[in-house]
Parts: C-alpha cells; structure tokens; sequence
C-alpha cells in the first residue's frame, strides 16, 4: 500500500444493539496502542460504517455486535465494501457470535472474529499483525 503513520481504525456498532461498552474498551487499547481510531457511535448502518471508513482512509472496520445479526449486518459491509472498490479495507469484529458461525464469516471475508473473553491485548496484537504493517 505504501501508507505510512499509524493504522487507521474504524470501530462500529451496527445495527439496533444498545450496548457499547466493548466496543469502547476495544477503541481505547487501539488507541492507546498508537492507532488513529474512529468511533461510529451507536445504531450505525452498514452505508454508514462504509462511508465513514472510506472518509476517514481507514486500514480496517472493527464491528462489534451483541444483536444476533452478524451474518447480515458483516455481509452486508463486505458487499458495500466491495461496490466501493475498497476490499482493502480489512474487517474483523467480535461480540456475542456462535463458534458455528465464525468459519462461516470469514469464508464471507471477515479477517477476525474475537469473541468474549478475548484480551484487549490480543486484539492488538491481531491488528499490528494483520493490518497492514505498522510503519508509525
């Protein structure tokens, strides 16, 4: 890609879950991490988190869903990422996800999907790692 500075982060909560506490705790390690992170805010649309990400020259969407819609609500950013000519903007996520699911997401191509009791610290370290190379 050529970019350099910080990885650039969009964390989103699509949807109608309420509960954000997560998703903000994630925010603050990436942060606190060295990354430019975007926080969406609350009852997000998939367009929204798309635009946002693009706006923003974001390196990767964090999705955090509680709701029990993330086949929908992943699929359908992945398709608008793809509309957008920006598939090079990786997606992983976490959240209340059945482990039947994940294979599933990412043969969708969900990068990463942490479930709870992930550590903030491993998903730092999956971004350093997988999100283009950190070149602060």
């Amino acid at each position: 890609m050529g970019v350099s500075g910080p990885i650039r982060v969009v964390v989103a909560k699509p949807g109608l879950d309420g509960h954000d506490r997560g998703a903000k705790v994630i925010a603050r390690a990436l942060r606190d991490a060295g990354m430019e992170v975007i926080y969406t805010g609350l009852h997000q649309t998939p367009e929204q988190v798309v635009d946002t990400a693009i706006q923003e020259d974001a390196d990767a969407i964090g999705l955090s869903i509680l709701s029990g819609a993330h086949m929908t609500l992943f699929a359908k950013v992945l398709e608008l990422l793809k509309e957008r000519d920006a598939l090079d903007i990786k997606v992983f996520g976490g959240g209340i996800i059945p482990q039947g699911d994940i294979p599933l997401l990412k043969d969708l191509g969900v990068a990463e999907i942490f479930t709870p009791g992930a550590t903030t610290g491993a998903v730092v370290d999956w971004v350093n790692a997988n999100i283009r190379q950190n070149v602060a």
